[in-house]
């Protein structure tokens, strides 16, 4: 075996091992979480610190992508490296990283794992400031110049689970496959002077949890009454379907696994 010594971490070379990384991150400063041309991403930040310390060109895979302004409380990604990598690699990326992007933990997984093809479930939480509030500006939605009634939206949660198909709230012109999802949990509720709108499903469309939230504020504010969402759902129609809530007020909350 050949020893590698780099910022004070032992570093032992391998077999082609396996990784994941759990992170966090705020999405003010990212075009999203995936890689763009000529655009500042997550992906693109977590990759460059991941070189730099193990002095190998590391290309990371994550759970899936998130749009420019979404954030993350807990989001995966796996790579492979030759490395058997040290308990320090978390504390020494943080330091390499910028301030809204953190790595929480690193371990060693199965060679076969993917981040985004083994995810068991997602879950998102979307939150809407029902006054205004300085402190929430990139975090929530500001929406106080209108009430909104929550338990009309919650009578319309219930109508999501008679569905798979959720065209009508994907992004046009998406690269979707299928639109097809398994939604387990939907629910709103509320904090003080703030709503919290908690979703998880096996997958989501590309901006479908943005456009549900724009669809449920049409509902919670009387402009849509909850059972014509079943009618927006089975036209698969996005053009019927709300407008998408703004992007900074979403988190990917929690990705799950078989570990």
């Amino acid at each position: 075996m050949k020893l590698n010594y780099f910022c004070s971490i032992k570093i032992i070379r391998f077999t082609v091992l396996r990784y994941f990384i759990e992170f966090s991150y705020h999405g003010k400063n990212y075009f999203g979480y995936q890689i763009q041309p000529r655009e500042v991403s997550v992906q693109e930040e977590l990759e460059k610190a991941l070189s730099t310390i193990l002095r190998e060109n590391i290309k990371i895979t994550g759970a899936g992508r998130t749009d420019t302004g979404v954030h993350a409380r807990k989001m995966f990604a796996h790579f492979d490296t030759s490395l058997l990598l040290s308990e320090k690699l978390p504390s020494q990326l943080n330091s390499f990283l910028p301030p809204d992007i953190a790595v929480k933990k690193i371990f060693n997984v199965k060679a076969d794992l993917h981040a985004r093809f083994d995810a068991t479930y997602r879950t998102y939480e979307y939150y809407i400031s029902l006054e205004k509030n300085p402190f929430t500006q990139d975090s929530a939605w500001q929406h106080w110049k209108r009430n909104i009634d929550m338990d009309r939206m919650n009578e319309a949660c219930k109508i999501l689970f008679e569905y798979d198909d959720f065209e009508s709230f994907a992004k046009t012109g998406g690269d979707n496959t299928t639109h097809l999802c398994k939604i387990y949990k939907a629910y709103w509720e509320k904090n003080e002077a703030e709503l919290k709108f908690t979703i998880s499903a096996n997958r989501f469309l590309r901006n479908m949890v943005r456009s549900i939230v724009g669809t449920m504020v049409e509902i919670g504010t009387g402009k849509t009454e909850p059972e014509e969402l079943r009618k927006i759902i089975e036209s698969k129609n996005r053009s019927n379907a709300g407008t998408s809530a703004p992007a900074h007020g979403l988190f990917l909350a929690d990705v799950g696994y078989d570990f």
